[in-house]
C-alpha cells in the first residue's frame, strides 16, 4: 500500500497520459499503466484495483483462446455490470491501464504469461486478489523467453501462479486439458472449481497425437478419446483422471454451415452461493472445435458470476446476437486472382492445427504450405508443428525462417524435407524482406490453394503480410 498523496499523483498522471495514446504506435497502449506503476510501484497495483473495482476481478489466461474468450466474457457480463477491462495486451502495464481507464463493479482482464520473471503471475494474483481465474488450455508455447530456455514445466508453473493465492473464489478450467485440470484439482480445497469440456461419443481428432505426460506422476496418460491436441478423456495409473465437466457439450451436429449443439450446465454461482442448472439448445456458425471450448468457458464464467435470474435466456440471447469472425481468430482466408490463401500466426502446436483445420474447409485441389519456423530453443514447438503439417499433407512444402535464426530454421527444414516435395528459402531477419519473399512465392506458385502459417515476430508481421497479400495483382 502506498500513501494517499503518492497514489493520487500516480493515478492523476496516469490518467493525464491517455491522450498520448493517440500518437503512440501499437506498443503504447499500456502507457498510462506504465506511468502509474513507475511512480507508485508495482506493489501499488492492488491500491488501484481496490479503488476502481467494487466487487472483484476475473483474470483469463491460457495458451490459446485468451483474447476470444475474454472478449466474449466482457460482452456478456457487460449486460449485467459496469466493467473495467483489458483485452489483447498481456502485461501488468496493460492491466493497470484497464484499471485506470474505467471504474467498475467488476474487472475482466486477459492476462497472458510467458514465464514467471516477465509475467510476475504471483504478484498479479496477490495484488488483484481475483474472485475468478479462467484457464483456456496450456500447451507448449514460448519455450524460450528473452533468449532464455523456458521449460514447459516452468511455463505451466507460471500459469498456475496466477491463481495460487486465490481463496474463496471460483477457478474455471478446461477438464479436457490435463494441465488445467491439475491446477483445478489442487485448488478445490480452498475454492470452488468449475470444469468445462466435451462429452461427445462420436468425435475424434483427425491428427495423430504424441504421448502426453501425466502432470501428477510424469508417466504417459492413457486416452479413450482425443478431442483436440492434448484435450480429451484421459486417465493415469496414479489415479489422476479427467473430471466430469460441470459445463459440457453433449451434442454437436454440423449441417449446412451450422453447428447444432446441446450444452448441459450445473455450475456454482458466486452470488447465490449455490448451483445453477439448465440445458442449452443452440445454433452457431461453424467456428471450429477450439472456439466451442471458448464458448464453454464463457458460459461457465457467466453462470458463475451473474446475479440475474434468467441465466439460460441471457446466454441464448447473447449467442444469438454475437457476431463471430469467420474464420475465427487471427487466421484469415483471402481469395485473390483465382487463388485461395490462408494466412495467419500459428506460433504453437494448437494454433497451427487450428489454422490447418480451417484451411481444410477451403481446399478443393492441391495445396502448398509456406511454413515459417520457430527459433533456437523452440524445438518442442517445431515437433508440435510437424504433426499439423503431416496432418494437412501438403503437395508442396516451402520452409523459411519465422524468427531470428536462419541456421536453426535450416536445421528444422532438414528434419522434415524428405517427407514432402519441399524447398528451403533462407531470408535474413528482416520483416520487409520476409514479407516480400512470401509475396514472391505466392506470385510464382503453381498452386491455387496456399497456406502461410507458423512463427513470426509479433502479430504486426502477420497483419502487414495480410495487407500486402490483399494488394497483390495476380
Amino acid at each position: 500500500m502506498v500513501n494517499n498523496f503518492k497514489f493520487f499523483v500516480a493515478k492523476t498522471l496516469g490518467n493525464l497520459s491517455f491522450p498520448i495514446l493517440k500518437v503512440l504506435p501499437t506498443g503504447g497502449k499500456s502507457f498510462p499503466g506504465l506511468v502509474y506503476l513507475n511512480i507508485a510501484g508495482k506493489e501499488a497495483l492492488g491500491d488501484l484495483s481496490n479503488h476502481q473495482i467494487d466487487d472483484g476481478s476475473i483474470l483469463i489466461t491460457g495458451t490459446n483462446g485468451k483474447t476470444t474468450t475474454t472478449t466474449m466474457i466482457i460482452k456478456i457480463l457487460s449486460n449485467d455490470y459496469k466493467l473495467a477491462t483489458s483485452v489483447g495486451n498481456n502485461t501488468i502495464y496493460s492491466l493497470a491501464t484497464g484499471l485506470l481507464h474505467d471504474k467498475g463493479q467488476m474487472g475482466v482482464f486477459e492476462y497472458g504469461i510467458r514465464d514467471i520473471v516477465h509475467g510476475t503471475p504471483d504478484l498479479i494474483c496477490n495484488q488483484i486478489q481475483p474472485i475468478g481465474v479462467v484457464y483456456t488450455n496450456i500447451s507448449r508455447e514460448h519455450t524460450q523467453v528473452a533468449g532464455v530456455k523456458n521449460p514447459f514445466k516452468d511455463y505451466v508453473k507460471a500459469k498456475t501462479l496466477l491463481s495460487e493465492s486465490m481463496h474463496d473464489g471460483i477457478l474455471i478450467t478446461n477438464a479436457d486439458d490435463p494441465n488445467t485440470t491439475f491446477i483445478g484439482l489442487n485448488k478445490e480445497k480452498d475454492n470452488h472449481v468449475i470444469y468445462y469440456g466435451l462429452e461427445l461419443e462420436d468425435y475424434e481428432d483427425i491428427f495423430v497425437e504424441e504421448d502426453v505426460l501425466c502432470p501428477n506422476c510424469n508417466n504417459n496418460l492413457e486416452y479413450t478419446t482425443h478431442y483436440f491436441n492434448q484435450r480429451g478423456i484421459y486417465h493415469c495409473g496414479c489415479g489422476f483422471k479427467r473430471p466430469e465437466p460441470d459445463v459440457k457439450l453433449i451434442r454437436l451436429l454440423q449441417e449446412n454451415n451450422k453447428y447444432y449443439i446441446t450444452i448441459d450446465v450445473d455450475a456454482y454461482n458466486y452470488r447465490k452461493k449455490n448451483n445453477i442448472q439448465y440445458t442449452l439448445e443452440m445454433e452457431l456458425p461453424v467456428v471450429g472445435i477450439h472456439n466451442l471450448y471458448n464458448c464453454l468457458a464463457t458460459i461457465a464464467t457467466y453462470t458463475a458470476f451473474t446475479d440475474k435470474e434468467n441465466v439460460k435466456d441471457n446466454v441464448i440471447n447473447f449467442f444469438e446476437n454475437y457476431e463471430f469472425v469467420i474464420p475465427p481468430g487471427r487466421f484469415e482466408i483471402i481469395k485473390i486472382g483465382g487463388k485461395t490463401i490462408g494466412v495467419g500466426q500459428g506460433d504453437n502446436g494448437d494454433a497451427l492445427k487450428v489454422n490447418s483445420l480451417l484451411m481444410k474447409n477451403y481446399v478443393d485441389d492441391e495445396l502448398e504450405f509456406i511454413y515459417t519456423t520457430p527459433d533456437v530453443n523452440e524445438e518442442e514447438i517445431f515437433e508440435d508443428h510437424c504433426l499439423s503439417i503431416k496432418g494437412l499433407n501438403p503437395d508442396k512444402l516451402v520452409v523459411m525462417p519465422g524468427r531470428v535464426s536462419t541456421e536453426i530454421s535450416e536445421e528444422y527444414y532438414n528434419q522434415i524435407k524428405d517427407q514432402f516435395n519441399s524447398e528451403y528459402c533462407p531470408v535474413e531477419f528482416d520483416f520487409e524482406k520476409r514479407i516480400n519473399k512470401v509475396l514472391e512465392l505466392i506470385k510464382n506458385s503453381e498452386y491455387k490453394n496456399i497456406i502461410i502459417s507458423g512463427c513470426g515476430e509479433e502479430i504486426i508481421f502477420w497483419d502487414e503480410l495480410k495487407k500486402k497479400i490483399r494488394e497483390l495483382n495476380l
